[in-house]
Formats: structure tokens, C-alpha cells, sequence
């Protein structure tokens, strides 16, 4: 699986739902979205068949995102599919943390690689301003239940330049006494047509400049092929932090990852708006060699990087949710 750069694509990011518990400002309009009928889902058997498909193909690491993946019922059931019967090595997941509660026995059998947890506050006041929800405690319990188990925590924060910039240095101190990440991101524009300012959306220089005022120098870690994160280490921290520029953009040569929405559209870049009907392929008979090819076709024509992405999308960006694509 090799793009039109000569990049290899091992790596699969797989959203079972675009629901979500949450109304995430910067994810979506505080009414929410027009959410698909379930018939318009991929199956989760149709999402077997692709994983399993890929992973005979170079494919050897999936995140599993939504929405928010607990969202969806008989999500454990699905995982334990993917574990039995495909060839990924790496299983991932990204969570809220709202719903994981029930699940963390299971979640521990499945010997998930990494858990991404989404929090982007410590304060239970500022988390329901952003999200619009209850449900800061939930987190707060799923983030320590995940930090004993042998896996690889990530807590990922959106950084708002209007919203949180007072959450960075406490979120960041998380990683001193736990061996975990903590990376900030930069906030992207897809929000679902809710209406925010872009004009001072802090960029990973400003994150790094605000984090070595209080933290010093930062010691650069090693990159690993296909890293969407700068990794840094704090003088006696256990754990590192990292910097996501998400809207930046700076690692796209290295891109390594395919999408697929739980609408069954396969994108090459989180930026282009969908370049392949893989649900609707599939659902008029397609065989594997068929899947196969029309998933090579799209890989050769992928685009350069977000930026050549996003100028083919004539401006529907914003219309769109980060919760319909996964992430």
C-alpha cells in the first residue's frame, strides 16, 4: 500500500459512529448535527471485512474513533472481531472517557495499544463550558483507571485560544507524575458550521513558547515514522508532551494513515472531503481484489499534504464535523 509519494500506508483509522455524548464547541454547533440513519453505517461486519482486508495488506495499526466509539452498542463484541479475525497488530482506540466505565475489564483483555483520551480542561466548570455536558468526573476516573493498565495513555487537549490557554500548564504537569503523554493540539476548522473566530487560533509555536516560559527547555524526543506529534521531555517529568500541529500541518510528508467514516467514505486526508463510496461499493457486490484496487487507485491520486487537500474541498470545510470523519 504505497501512495503517489512513494509513502507506505500501514496505518488505518477506522470512526464506528458519528454520534457523540458530548457538544464539544469546537467540534460542533451546540444543536448537534444531522446524525445518519443506522442503515447508512457501515455494519460492523463490513468493517471486519475491510480491517481484515487492509491488514493482509501492509495495514498493521487501527485507531478506532467516532464520535464517541462507546457510543455505539456492542462496540466490545466488534473489538474482539478485529482482535480474532484480521492481522492488526496495533489496536488503538480514541474515547472521551464519558462511557468507559462498564467497559474498563474488557478494555484491559483487549490489550489495546494506546488509549487517546480527550480532555481538554482540568477545571469541572470550564469542561461543561466546552462541552456543553456533565460527565468531568467520568473522565477523571477513566484517566486513572487507563494510567494503571499496560497500555499507552495519551490525553489529548484542543487548544482554544478564547477557552483554555489557563489549562495548558496543569494539563502538561500531568505528565510529571505519570508515565503518559500529554499532547496539545491545534484546533482545527472543522466544527460543523459553528461559528469561531480563526483569527487567533494558537499555533504549535505559540503552545511551545507558552509551556518553556514555565516548564524551561524541553528536550526533543525521537520522531517515529508517520508521528503526528512532537514529542518533548520536562526536566523530571515520568511522562513527555507533545505538540499536534493539526491546522499547521508541518508533518504531512510523512503521512502514513487512510480514513474511513462510519458512513463507509474512504478519505486519504483528513483535510479532502472523501474520495471513495467503500460502503456503497461493497453493498453492490464488490469483491476484495475489487476493494483492494479501488483503495490503491485512491491511494495513488492522495494528495500531497492537507494544504493541496483542502483546496480541492471548495469551502465546504467548515460545514463539516470532526465527529462525521473520525479524527
Amino acid at each position: 500500500m504505497i501512495d503517489g509519494y512513494g509513502r507506505h500506508i500501514n496505518y488505518l483509522r477506522l470512526a464506528v459512529t458519528d454520534r457523540c455524548n458530548l457538544r464539544c464547541h469546537y467540534c460542533m454547533p451546540e444543536e448537534g448535527i444531522n446524525y445518519m440513519p443506522r442503515k447508512e453505517l457501515l455494519t460492523y461486519e463490513e468493517m471486519v471485512r475491510l480491517t481484515a482486508l487492509l491488514s493482509n495488506h501492509s495495514v498493521n495499526k487501527l485507531r478506532i474513533t467516532g464520535g464517541e466509539p462507546f457510543v455505539r452498542k456492542d462496540l466490545i463484541h466488534f473489538l474482539q472481531a478485529i482482535r480474532q479475525q484480521t492481522n492488526i497488530e496495533s489496536l488503538n482506540i480514541t474515547t472521551n472517557g464519558t462511557l468507559c466505565k462498564p467497559y474498563l475489564s474488557a478494555i484491559e483483555k483487549l490489550e489495546f495499544n494506546s488509549v487517546n483520551l480527550s480532555l481538554d480542561t482540568l477545571d469541572e466548570d470550564r469542561f461543561f463550558q466546552i462541552t456543553r455536558r456533565e460527565g468531568f468526573k467520568d473522565v477523571l476516573d477513566a484517566l486513572d483507571a487507563f494510567s494503571m493498565m499496560p497500555l499507552n495513555l495519551k490525553i489529548n487537549m484542543v487548544v482554544m485560544s478564547d477557552t483554555n490557554i489557563e489549562d495548558i500548564l496543569p494539563m502538561a504537569f500531568l505528565a510529571k507524575e505519570k508515565d503518559i503523554s500529554v499532547r496539545f493540539i491545534e484546533e482545527m476548522p472543522f466544527n460543523g458550521g459553528n461559528d469561531r473566530a480563526k483569527a487567533s487560533v494558537w499555533d504549535h509555536n505559540d503552545i511551545l513558547n507558552h509551556l518553556t516560559q514555565e516548564l524551561g527547555v524541553l528536550d526533543a524526543l525521537d520522531t517515529k515514522h508517520g508521528q503526528t506529534a512532537t514529542l518533548f521531555k520536562a526536566k523530571g517529568f515520568k511522562g513527555n508532551i507533545g505538540i499536534i500541529p493539526a491546522y499547521s500541518r508541518t508533518f504531512c510528508g510523512l503521512c502514513n494513515r487512510l480514513r474511513i467514516t462510519a458512513k463507509g467514505v474512504l478519505k486519504s486526508c483528513l483535510y479532502d472531503k472523501g474520495v471513495f463510496d467503500l460502503k456503497g461499493f461493497m453493498r453492490n457486490g464488490a469483491s476484495d481484489e475489487d476493494l483492494l484496487m479501488a483503495v490503491q487507485s485512491a491511494l495513488i491520486h492522495k494528495a500531497k499534504d492537507g494544504f493541496e487537500a483542502e483546496g480541492k474541498r471548495l469551502g465546504s470545510m467548515m460545514m463539516e464535523s470532526m465527529s462525521t470523519i473520525g479524527g
